[in-house]
């Protein structure tokens, strides 16, 4: 259950011992004022780094120098009411890439990196994928993580949502400009065959009760898909096989308790199917090969 929110306000971020100490105490106050984060004080640190414009890291390096900005207050106060981190500054580290995110389009979890693991070691000795497809892009985290991965690949990031559209190619445009191509559309892919598919559908049953920070701001659209969650994987699984290439391979995330019912879809379209598990040893990944 959620501790109910101090409706104090936040404490002015005076100076400890001096003005060299303003973003110490500053930091203090706001990790004292997060109690409903499980990481208050990364929190803090985040957004006080995106207040003063510079990356945490050059924050933590200079902690000493820093003067706290007048917004600082007001983000911790958005962040304090379940809003995420990611929707206040704008930006989400996904593999080895930064993403534009925004309401309307859904956070890239660490956990979804494990597809693109489980895609490296397909691939492992080869060239790699030269054709690569992401159904249900969102953000084009998926996509464009494995572009960063493999440089003389190509691929397309495929949406029905117009706001995950538009994040996505403003993603395209500056992490991998003239590589990918991002377009409306659904599980039916494009009508080519790919050598790597990349799919973070909708898995959460209808009735499940999430957290303030899911439930309030990231979209329905991306989480829900009917009473067991398994809605999307039945729509997807018969139309996988004609979309792989070869010795291609599709890397589709799951909920941690949808391995064997999920794999049951694929298996029954002749493929054949195999998981992975994210870093916490949770079942993360089908591995589907043809």
């Amino acid at each position: 259950m959620d501790k109910p929110l101090d409706t104090a306000p936040l404490p002015s971020p005076l100076p400890a011992n001096g003005e060299t100490e303003q973003a110490r105490a500053a930091l203090a106050s706001a990790a004292a004022r997060l109690t409903s984060s499980d990481t208050p004080r990364l929190d803090a640190e985040l957004l006080l780094a995106h207040a003063l414009g510079i990356s945490r890291e050059r924050l933590l390096l200079t902690l000493a120098d820093q003067r706290v900005p007048a917004s600082f207050a007001a983000l911790v106060e958005r962040r304090a009411s379940h809003e995420p981190i990611a929707y206040i500054t704008g930006t989400r580290a996904f593999w080895t890439i930064d993403l534009d995110v925004a309401p309307g389009v859904l956070i890239p979890r660490p956990d979804s990196e494990t597809l693109i693991e489980a895609a490296v070691n397909h691939f492992a000795g080869t060239p790699g994928p030269r054709l690569i497809l992401d159904l249900g892009t969102g953000s084009g985290a998926l996509l464009l993580a494995a572009l960063d991965q493999w440089p003389e690949a190509t691929g397309v990031g495929i949406d029905a949502s117009p706001e995950a559209l538009a994040i996505a190619l403003a993603n395209a445009d500056h992490i991998a400009p003239g590589r990918a191509r991002i377009v409306a559309g659904d599980w039916q892919g494009t009508g080519d065959v790919y050598d790597l598919i990349l799919c973070n559908p909708p898995y959460i049953s209808d009735h499940a009760v999430l957290m303030p920070d899911v439930a309030g701001y990231e979209p329905a659209t991306a989480l829900f898909s009917g009473p067991d969650g398994l809605d999307d994987y039945r729509r997807i699984a018969p139309l996988l096989g004609r979309q792989l290439a070869p010795g291609g391979v599709a890397c589709i995330e799951i909920g941690a308790d949808q391995r064997d019912a999920a794999s049951t879809l694929f298996a029954a379209q002749g493929l054949t199917v195999t998981c992975r598990r994210d870093l916490a040893g949770r079942d993360r990944c089908l591995v589907v090969t043809p």
